[in-house]
């Protein structure tokens, strides 16, 4: 059983993290799920907890969601593998940077660099292809982040190409791979 640590960004794609973090639960992993404050508005964290029998946060300094007075460094050091997904163009940027400017980015920050750290991308193919985000993507894998490739699609903005989160059996694939040492 292995503890992650699953970061959600705000995304029409949060439905899938949903999916995600139950077929990841499903597997025997422990997984504690952060969503950015727009993903919060979209899904409360309470219906992470209800799939994963776990804590789920959105805001370090709302007292009814914190659990500790550093909930940033437990969930980091409590992770035994980090996923972020969907990870939005702003996250990815934010992570490539080291910006700790909510409760994931900095809880990412404590986690120790030995600790396998996936990227699911999802994002509006032309946003993916921007220069800056391939940027902040080439220095997340440069720094040890390994990529779960986006698929081909149509896009709830209307727009097709590359993009779409992967799907979760496949992004739990990625995490089995991973941890398995392949």
């Amino acid at each position: 059983m292995t503890n992650v640590l699953l970061g959600c960004a705000a995304s029409a794609a949060l439905h899938k993290a949903c999916d995600l973090a139950s077929k990841l639960t499903q597997k025997g992993h422990r997984v504690r799920t952060i969503l950015t404050p727009n993903a919060a508005k979209l899904i409360a964290p309470q219906h992470f907890e209800a799939l994963t029998g776990e804590p789920a946060s959105s805001d370090e300094f709302d007292s009814a969601q914190r659990r500790t007075a550093m909930d940033h460094v437990d969930l980091g050091q409590w992770a035994e593998l980090v996923l972020l997904a969907p990870a939005s163009a702003d996250l990815i940027g934010r992570i490539a940077n080291g910006i700790a400017s909510d409760l994931i980015s900095t809880a990412v920050l404590v986690v120790p660099q030995d600790i396998p750290r996936l990227l699911a991308p999802a994002m509006n193919p032309t946003m993916l292809a921007n220069p800056a985000v391939q940027r902040n993507l080439k220095r997340c894998l440069d720094d040890g982040w390994q990529l779960v490739d986006p698929t081909v699609g149509h896009m709830a903005c209307g727009d097709a190409g590359a993009g779409r989160l992967a799907e979760p059996l496949d992004i739990v694939a990625a995490v089995e791979r991973t941890l398995a040492g392949s």
